[in-house]
């Protein structure tokens, strides 16, 4: 058996590594790699393994977006110190979700469970069968159209069309289009960016996700990098990284 993992942590990898090998001594193990492209670069070059042991949040953004992009025709047992991801997770052949830190016999069913259920993946009925179930669920979703925030003891919500962005600082604050700050009940950016619609908003950095209506220019930095301009005077400039200015480029022009 053939095992890919992706895991952006040392410690973890390592840990990670010596209980698969321990739970599954005739397995070849992959990695692990550490990132979504290095992750999308390997899925190209090499064939599909039996099966995939995932981190979510990687150095570079979500691994859920690597299996998004292409067909997985293999089992994932995906692992993350956050559990806002389940929902999606399991749209992608997940066969279990793993919270961190990962105990031994909570890994040892997820491997039972894919023993059990191994010959169904290699049937490609099967497979086509629940991409397709997947599929149609995924067509029907919804994004959020308004959100909740807090006013002193109150609570009021805002329409998706007249919020410029959400950033992180100690809380997580949605800003409206007169540029006011509000806090929000939401532990993360990652959490807020799966009830968003790709179509609207980008996740321009780990601080900062912004409305494409309220984006008045950009320019090119030396190095790669792009300043956007916001339509607000209270903000500052938002800084993409040379690695997103081409992602940015290319949702800014769809």
């Amino acid at each position: 058996m053939n095992i890919l993992i992706i895991e952006d942590e040392p410690l973890v990898a390592v840990s990670l590594t010596r209980l698969v090998k321990e739970l599954e001594p005739g397995a070849v193990l992959y990695g692990p790699v550490a990132s979504v492209e290095e992750s999308k670069e390997w899925l190209k070059s090499h064939p599909t393994p039996d099966l995939i042991l995932s981190d979510i949040q990687l150095s570079d953004g979500i691994s859920l977006d690597v299996f998004a992009d292409r067909s997985i025709d293999c089992p994932i047992i995906f692992t993350t110190a956050y559990n806002e991801y389940a929902i999606r997770a399991f749209k992608v052949n997940s066969i279990d979700y793993l919270l961190k830190p990962i105990e031994k016999k909570e890994l040892e069913s997820a491997f039972q469970k894919f023993h059990q259920l191994q010959d169904k993946f290699q049937n490609a009925l099967y497979v086509e069968g629940v991409k397709k179930l997947f599929g149609n669920f995924a067509q029907s979703n919804k994004y959020k159209e308004r959100f909740a925030v807090h006013i002193r003891r109150s609570v009021t919500f805002i329409q998706q069309q007249d919020i410029i962005g959400f950033s992180k600082e100690e809380v997580i604050y949605l800003l409206d289009n007169e540029g006011k700050k509000f806090i929000t009940d939401f532990r993360s950016l990652d959490e807020i960016q799966e009830l968003l619609d790709p179509k609207f908003f980008f996740r321009a950095n780990r601080q900062f996700i912004i409305h494409l209506h309220f984006i008045e220019s950009f320019r090119t930095e030396e190095l790669g990098k792009l300043y956007v301009t916001i339509k607000c005077s209270k903000l500052d400039e938002l800084v993409i990284s040379k690695e997103k200015a081409a992602e940015f480029r290319k949702w800014f022009d769809a």
